[in-house]
């Protein structure tokens, strides 16, 4: 006879107890190692447009949110619309979700970023970068697939805060494409 693990029959938990924020004005605190990101940290929302040599050109929406829970790392998370020529949404574009991570170096941070992203597609990205004040280069150190996910073999990838406002830009091979830009975008804070 086994014994039966005591977690089996026990009673379900409360909500997760501990909070996680994008509010810098809130708790929990900003771990030290996160202090180079502290610009981005927040809800952000604008427009942006798409480009592929095997697809039309398209509008859409985002919305990325950068939170933290206190520990030395930021969760990310992003979520796009398609927008008709009228501002209309049209349908659910591309999400990600991930961890921007510093490397740690005798417990601090240092201006060296891993950047591990995951998105429905089946895509897994990790990247390597560096923080340099309010702008983030970042490029692929490796992506690893689903048999059913499209082809995508390297990005790379600009962030910087720029009049108060995120912009980035988004190049990526795929496809049998070379590197080759894709997405652009300008969002605004709209919390934190």
């Amino acid at each position: 006879m086994t014994d039966i693990p005591p977690w089996l029959d026990a009673p379900t938990p409360p909500e997760y107890p501990y909070p996680e924020s994008h509010d810098l004005r809130t708790e929990p605190k900003l771990h030290p190692a996160l202090s180079r990101l502290l610009p981005f940290v927040g809800v952000w929302r604008g427009r942006g447009g798409g480009e592929y040599p095997t697809i039309e050109g398209f509008a859409f929406a985002q919305e990325i949110r950068f939170s933290h829970d206190g520990r030395p790392f930021l969760f990310y998370e992003s979520r796009a619309w398609l927008l008709a020529d009228d501002d209309s949404p049209i349908r659910p574009a591309f999400r990600e979700v991930g961890w921007w991570r510093p490397v740690m170096r005798d417990g601090a941070g240092t201006d060296e970023l891993e950047v591990l992203l995951t998105a429905p597609t089946g895509v897994m990205e990790l990247y390597v970068g560096r923080v340099d004040g309010v702008k983030v280069e970042l490029a692929t150190d490796a992506v690893v697939r689903t048999v059913t996910a499209k082809e995508v073999n390297a990005g790379q990838r600009l962030y910087g805060i720029v009049d108060g406002a995120l912009l980035y830009a988004h190049e990526m091979a795929a496809v049998g494409q070379p590197l080759t830009p894709h997405l652009s975008a300008k969002l605004n804070r709209v919390a934190g």
